[in-house]
């Protein structure tokens, strides 16, 4: 029996239909993977000020998303709500989540914050200051936590828990078997072109893990290789990022990865990576992101954002109430662009639009 925390004043948890998996003929393929170009918004949604390394999460956060889903609705957009343990025990996300639940107005998923997630069995002398990785853990410990963690996700919420993403991206082959284990069907803990390995969890752990080998757009991940597409049940939709250098500069730090990181760190100086995430200035590079994936006709990009950066004060990245309105502006902005090209998906609803080669039938 798994204990979770009661909600006195919750109403009772409602009855959710089956999901059911629609095929249209919209989506038919002949012996290749098709999909709809969709708009994938990720949030998660986690306490207040991580970035902050407090000994204790507090949640009044959750009080700011009604705002946010709004927004999202009245794009025709449909947000997942990737979840960490504080979140899933507060008693206003619950009634949150819940309802998008019931109206269908986005997803509830699973994100996995190591150090605070039951069990608890710490792994250094201070891991809210540390923040180990789940990597970091045992490959015992890495199926339990998120046995938990999936488990009361389920029993909160009244459906099956079927889209991750990982504590800090950090992920590896052990993690990704515990997930199809649990019935997992999507993972979005990819983020292309990028090394985590300088960010450290465990001090005296191997820290993050490095994607720049990965792939930029989704594939089914390898039972041998997460970094390389196989026949798994687990859809990887990696993070939407462009590397904007010159590829002769990209192979040349190839080349040199090994030896040092200096070249690679003075490409990045003059040419950074652009997320598909809002920081309060990048509004162009975003805009610029959805130009690009029209160009390259990719089938979808992801969009996110932590549930904290939605509230004044929860984040570094929106520190006050004028940093909060000019967030929304700039959502405001994109949004509207995103609608003229793109249609909302949750991740389970992109992962079910994504066929493998199709039968005559």
């Amino acid at each position: 029996m798994l204990w979770i925390r009661p909600f006195d004043n919750l109403p009772p948890l409602p009855s959710f239909p089956h999901r059911t998996r629609k095929v249209t003929t919209s989506t038919r393929c002949q012996g290749r993977v098709y999909v709809l170009r969709s708009f994938l918004i990720t949030i998660d949604t986690e306490g207040d000020d991580i970035w902050s390394r407090r000994s204790s999460a507090e949640t009044r956060n959750a009080s700011f998303l009604p705002r946010f889903q709004s927004l999202c609705e009245n794009f025709g957009l449909r947000p997942t709500y990737l979840v960490n343990f504080e979140m899933a025990t507060d008693r206003g996300f619950v009634e949150f989540g819940r309802d998008i639940i019931a109206r269908g107005a986005g997803e509830i998923g699973m994100h996995l914050h190591a150090w605070n997630s039951p069990p608890i069995h710490p792994l250094t002398s201070d891991d809210a200051r540390c923040q180990p990785f789940l990597i970091d853990h045992s490959d015992d410990e890495i199926r339990k936590k998120i046995e938990f963690h999936t488990y009361l996700l389920e029993d909160v919420f009244g459906v099956k828990m079927l889209s991750h993403r990982s504590g800090r991206w950090a992920l590896n082959g052990i993690y990704a078997d515990a997930l199809r284990e649990f019935g997992y069907r999507v993972d979005c803990s990819v983020t292309p072109h990028v090394d985590w390995r300088s960010t450290k969890g465990d001090p005296g752990g191997a820290g993050g893990t490095d994607y720049r080998e990965f792939p930029e757009q989704h594939y089914w991940m390898s039972t041998r290789n997460i970094a390389i597409p196989g026949m798994s049940s687990l859809l990887e939709i990696p993070m939407t990022i462009i590397n904007r250098s010159p590829a002769f500069l990209s192979k040349a730090t190839e080349v040199c990865k090994n030896i040092t990181d200096l070249p690679d760190r003075a490409r990045r100086y003059v040419w950074p990576l652009e997320w598909l995430r809002p920081t309060g200035t990048n509004l162009r590079s975003m805009l610029r992101i959805l130009d690009t994936a029209i160009l390259q006709d990719r089938p979808y990009v992801e969009f996110m954002t932590h549930s904290s950066e939605l509230m004044p004060g929860g984040s570094p990245y929106f520190p006050t109430i004028e940093s909060v309105e000019k967030l929304y502006r700039d959502l405001n902005e994109l949004f509207s662009q995103v609608t003229k090209h793109f249609c909302g998906s949750t991740l389970i609803e992109f992962h079910d639009r994504v066929l493998r080669p199709c039968s005559d039938n």
